[in-house]
């Protein structure tokens, strides 16, 4: 590992340690904590898991619009510049996501055809793509995403090779799905059989007669209801305990019913989320469901815009300390705020009321149902904010990756603007 290499992972290791380390290691927590942040270090989510026609609605971006994003593995990011944003910061705490979304951009950039760019990040699992690497990308990172990807795997495999052996079985998130599958299928009920479904009917019977019954397992309930086994989820141990104590049923009824209407309530034929999680890849067909950055149509306006993206390794308060008052237009916060402190919340929006302009939205999900900031955040910061309660509702119930319990969309008050 290079020394620019290893001082990203290290800073990667201390950002997490920040955002996750609340209990002495000397208790279970804790020793949960650290495994967590352990597990972290790393690739997490080769595919972010938040609806992008859901999000783009909710920040109804104007012309000129500046926006900060938390990264994760960068598909919203570059779906977010099909709303014409002047400018993107994208930041995060993984080395492995940043890397990612750099990588992205660049295909973008510089990458003539839709075709490659597709089979590098839509197929996934194509011989040519380290070739397409080597050739045309490589010399076109920055040092630090260039010894990224070609570092070495504990398995001594160059981390390119993802690309070529199926990105989206790779990563915590990738190989929980993997197991979910193995298991799925050693007790009688192969995931992959709901993408046979023809129509949101058969997807429902389907789901109905082969999935549900796991949930009356008792290997399946015991392993759902212990934390260790949701860190593929991207649930630290902080956001696992506010969920399982809210619920009678533990984290396994929360789990059915997630899955369910992700099964259920949208149909297979546009939903990418479902494809994922029950075929672990993209529909192959050319028309297939597809993120938006990555459909045939949209390939040239995200190769002419990718240029107006910013990516960082560093927490989203961090960089918000640095930039003016006034200054942004949208920020884009996905589930962080579940795994912060109420010192940590309030210290993030102080921050984005000072720096954000007139009109100013924020998004964000959260694993639970309810908003995480009343009661976390001091009131009259709180007050500034005009919560639209039925119209995150509404968009909660429209998005597609039915994973989150809630979303949220915040507008900065009329007496601000």
């Amino acid at each position: 590992m290079s020394s620019l290499a290893g001082a990203s992972r290290s800073a990667t290791a201390e950002l997490l340690q920040q955002a996750v380390h609340r209990s002495s290691v000397l208790t279970i927590a804790g020793l949960r904590e650290r495994a967590f942040t352990r597990a972290f270090e790393n690739l997490v989510y080769p595919q972010i898991w938040e609806d992008p026609v859901v999000d783009l609605e909710a920040l109804d971006m104007k012309p000129g619009c500046r926006i900060v994003a938390i990264a994760s593995g960068g598909c919203n990011i570059l779906n977010s510049l099909l709303a014409d944003p002047a400018s993107i910061t994208a930041v995060d705490l993984n080395t492995a996501h940043v890397a990612l979304t750099r990588l992205k951009l660049a295909a973008a950039s510089h990458l003539h055809t839709h075709d490659r760019f597709h089979r590098l990040f839509a197929n996934a699992s194509d011989a040519k793509n380290v070739e397409i690497y080597d050739r045309v990308l490589r010399h076109r990172l920055d040092p630090v995403t260039r010894d990224f990807w070609d570092g070495r795997s504990r398995f001594g495999r160059r981390r390119i090779e993802m690309l070529s052996r199926g990105l989206y079985r790779y990563g915590l998130l990738g190989r929980f799905i993997t197991a979910v599958h193995l298991l799925g299928r050693m007790l009688g009920a192969d995931p992959r059989v709901m993408l046979s479904a023809r129509n949101q009917k058969e997807q429902q019977e389907i789901y109905r007669r082969i999935l549900a019954p796991l949930f009356r397992r008792r290997l399946v309930r015991w392993l759902l209801n212990s934390p260790a086994s949701l860190f593929g989820l991207g649930i630290p141990p902080a956001q696992y305990r506010a969920l399982a104590n809210g619920n009678g049923g533990g984290m396994a009824d929360i789990v059915e019913q997630r899955l369910a209407r992700l099964a259920c309530d949208f149909d297979l034929r546009d939903n990418y989320f479902a494809w994922q999680a029950f075929g672990r890849q993209y529909d192959p067909r050319e028309q297939g469901a597809l993120p938006p950055y990555l459909l045939p149509r949209n390939f040239e306006i995200i190769k002419a815009r990718a240029g107006r993206v910013d990516v960082r390794l560093t927490s989203l308060t961090r960089y918000l300390t640095r930039q003016p008052n006034r200054s942004i237009d949208r920020f884009v916060l996905l589930d962080a705020q579940d795994w912060m402190t109420d010192e940590d919340v309030a210290e993030l929006w102080r921050e984005i009321a000072r720096t954000a302009r007139p009109h100013a939205r924020v998004i964000f999900r959260t694993a639970g149902e309810e908003s995480v900031l009343p009661g976390r955040i001091p009131q009259d910061l709180l007050d500034q904010w005009c919560y639209e309660h039925e119209r995150s509702a509404e968009l909660h119930r429209r998005d597609r990756s039915a994973i989150y319990g809630g979303f949220h969309l915040y507008k900065l008050g009329e007496t601000r603007s």
